[in-house]
C-alpha cells in the first residue's frame, strides 16, 4: 500500500469533499480579492499624481518612478510565483504577498517624503507580481477543463474591471478628500482576502524537496526591466543620444542577453524556455504582450486626453471609464462560457477587431467631442477586451503539459504586465514627441502672410484693449494666446496618433491570435 500523505500535503479533492462543489467558487472569490486590491492600485494612483507632485515638490522625472517602480517590480516578481508555490504552498504564498502589499499601502498613505512613497510603490508592485499569477493558477487548478473558460471569465472581471473603475474612484477620492486616501482604498479587499485564505486556500501540496531559486536570473531580469524603463522615462528629457541614456540602454541589452543565456543553461530556471517551443503558448504570449499594452495604454491615454485637451476634472475623467467597466462585468462571463465550447482563437480574434475599431473611432476625437461619444467608444473597446482575455488565458494554459502550468501562469502574466509597462512608456514618449513635431509645424505657418493668424491676433488685441490692458503688452498677450492655441492643437493631434497606434497594435495582434489553434493538453 502507498503511504498516506502527510497532514500538510493538502489536495484539491480534500477541500472539495470538505466544502462541497461550491468550494471552487469560494476559493475563486478569495484569490480575486487579492487580484482586485493589487490591480486597483496599479491605476488608481495615476489620477493622484498632480496632487502628489504638489505635496512633495516632485518633478516629472521623480513622479514617473511611482508608476515605473510599481510596474517594474510587479513584472520582475511574477516569475517567482511558481517557485514560491512549489516551495511553500498556495496559502502561505498568498498570505505573505498580501501582507507585504497591505503594509506597503499603509506606508504609502502615511509617507512623509517622496523617497518613502517610491519605496512603498515598489513594495506594492513586488507583492502584486506574486498575487496575480497565483490567482490564475488556483482557478485553473480547481476547475475541470470544460469549465476553465467560464472561470477565467470570472477571474478576468477582477483583472480588468479594477483598472477600469480605478481612475473613477481615485478621482472622487482626490477631488473630495486627499491623495493619501487613495493608498488606503485597497486595504479592505486585502484584509477580507487574508481572512478567507485561512479557510479556503491550501498549503503545500507535495512532499518533494524544495528546488533551488534562480536568484541570478531574477537579478538579471530586474536589472533589465529597471534600466529599460528608466531609459524610456528619461530619454526625452536627457536626450536619446546622451551618454547616460545610451549607457543605460546598453546595460539593459546586456542584462537581457545574459538573462536568456542563463535561463537556457541553469538547472532551475526562473522561466522554462520550453514554454515558448509550444506554438500555441508562443502565440498566446505574443498576444498577451499586445493585450497588456492595449489595456494599460488605453486606461492611461484616454483619461489623460480628456483632462489635458478637454479640461475635465479628475472625477469626470474617471467617470468616462465607468460604463466600460460595467460592460466588462457582463461580457467577461459570457465570453468565458463561449470559449469553453469553441476554439479560443475565435473570440480572441473577434475581440481584437472590436477593440481596434473603437480606437479608430477615437482617432476622430477633438476638443469638442461630447462626453457620451467618448464613453461609448470606450465601451466598444471594453467589449473587445472582454472577449480576448478568457480565451487567451485558457488557451495558453491548456496547451501546456501539467507540470508546466504553474510556469505558464507566471510567464503569461509576466508578458502581459511587461507589455503594459512598455506600452504606457512608449505611448507617453510618442505623445510628447508628436506634440513637439506638430507644434513646430504649426508655429512655422504663423506669419504675417497668414490671414487667419493676423485676424486672430487682431481680435485678441481688441479684447485685451476692452479690458483695460495697456497698449505696450497687448501684442505680447496676443502672441501668448496664439502660442497656447498652437500647442493645444498639436497636443490634440498627438493624442490622435496615440489612438491610431493602439488600433494598429491590436490589428497586428491578429497574427499571433491565429497561431492559437484549438489546444489539446499533452
Amino acid at each position: 500500500m502507498n503511504p498516506a500523505p502527510a497532514p500538510h500535503a493538502e489536495s484539491v479533492e480534500a477541500f472539495v469533499e470538505r466544502f462541497g462543489p461550491g468550494y471552487r467558487w469560494y476559493v475563486t472569490t478569495t484569490v480575486m480579492l487579492g487580484t482586485i486590491a493589487t490591480v486597483l492600485t496599479s491605476t488608481i494612483v495615476n489620477v493622484a499624481l498632480p496632487n502628489i507632485m504638489g505635496a512633495f515638490g516632485m518633478g516629472q522625472d521623480h513622479a514617473q518612478l511611482l508608476a515605473t517602480g510599481f510596474l517594474g517590480a510587479m513584472t520582475a516578481t511574477m516569475l517567482a510565483n511558481s517557485w514560491m508555490v512549489d516551495s511553500f504552498g498556495q496559502r502561505p504564498t498568498f498570505t505573505m504577498a498580501l501582507v507585504v502589499f497591505l503594509v506597503a499601502s499603509v506606508i504609502g498613505g502615511l509617507a512623509p517624503n517622496e523617497g518613502v512613497l517610491i519605496l512603498a510603490r515598489v513594495l506594492q508592485g513586488g507583492a502584486a507580481g506574486i498575487l496575480q499569477p497565483l490567482a490564475m493558477l488556483v482557478i485553473f487548478e480547481v476547475f475541470p477543463p470544460n469549465r476553465r473558460g467560464t472561470a477565467m471569465g470570472i477571474y478576468g472581471i477582477g483583472v480588468v474591471l479594477a483598472p477600469a473603475l480605478g481612475p473613477t474612484l481615485g478621482g472622487i477620492m482626490v477631488d473630495n478628500f486627499s491623495w493619501r486616501d487613495v493608498f488606503f482604498m485597497p486595504v479592505p479587499f486585502g484584509l477580507l482576502g487574508l481572512f478567507l485564505s485561512r479557510i479556503f486556500m491550501r498549503g503545500r501540496s507535495t512532499l518533494a524537496p524544495r528546488r533551488p531559486f534562480d536568484w541570478i536570473g531574477l537579478g538579471l531580469l530586474s536589472l533589465f526591466l529597471f534600466t529599460l524603463l528608466y531609459g524610456l522615462s528619461n530619454g526625452p528629457r536627457q536626450g536619446w543620444r546622451s551618454d547616460g541614456i545610451v549607457l543605460v540602454f546598453m546595460l539593459a541589452l546586456f542584462a537581457f542577453v545574459g538573462f536568456l543565456f542563463w535561463e537556457l543553461r541553469t538547472h532551475a530556471p526562473l522561466i522554462d524556455m520550453r514554454l515558448f517551443v509550444n506554438p500555441t503558448f508562443a502565440g498566446a504570449a505574443m498576444l498577451a504582450f499586445i493585450f497588456g499594452a492595449g489595456i494599460f495604454g488605453s486606461t492611461y491615454i484616454a483619461p489623460l486626453f480628456v483632462q489635458t485637451v478637454q479640461g475635465y476634472t479628475a472625477t469626470r475623467a474617471g467617470l468616462l471609464l465607468m460604463p466600460g467597466g460595467f460592460i466588462l462585468a457582463i461580457v467577461f462571463p459570457l465570453a468565458g462560457r463561449l470559449s469553453d465550447g469553441i476554439p479560443p482563437r475565435v473570440p480572441v480574434m473577434f475581440g481584437l477587431c472590436v477593440f481596434a475599431y473603437s480606437f479608430l473611432l477615437m482617432r476622430t476625437a477633438d476638443t469638442n467631442t461630447a462626453f457620451f461619444d467618448m464613453a461609448w467608444w470606450l465601451v466598444i473597446g471594453r467589449i473587445g477586451l472582454g472577449f480576448i482575455m478568457p480565451g487567451l488565458n485558457a488557451g495558453a494554459l491548456q496547451a501546456l503539459p501539467v507540470h508546466l502550468v504553474a510556469q505558464g501562469s507566471g510567464a503569461i502574466n509576466f508578458v502581459r504586465q511587461f507589455g503594459g509597462a512598455l506600452g504606457v512608456n512608449l505611448l507617453s514618449i510618442t505623445i510628447e514627441s508628436r506634440t513637439h513635431i506638430y507644434t513646430q509645424a504649426f508655429a512655422a505657418a504663423q506669419n504675417p502672410a497668414n490671414s487667419s493668424t493676423s485676424a486672430l491676433l487682431r481680435g485678441v488685441r481688441e479684447l485685451l484693449a476692452r479690458t483695460g490692458v495697456p497698449d505696450a503688452i497687448q501684442q505680447a498677450g496676443a502672441l501668448n494666446y496664439l502660442g497656447r492655441v498652437v500647442y493645444a492643437q498639436g497636443h490634440m493631434l498627438a493624442y490622435r496618433d496615440g489612438f491610431l497606434i493602439l488600433a494598429a497594435t491590436f490589428i497586428i495582434g491578429l497574427v499571433p491570435a491565429y497561431l492559437m489553434r484549438d489546444p489539446q493538453r499533452r
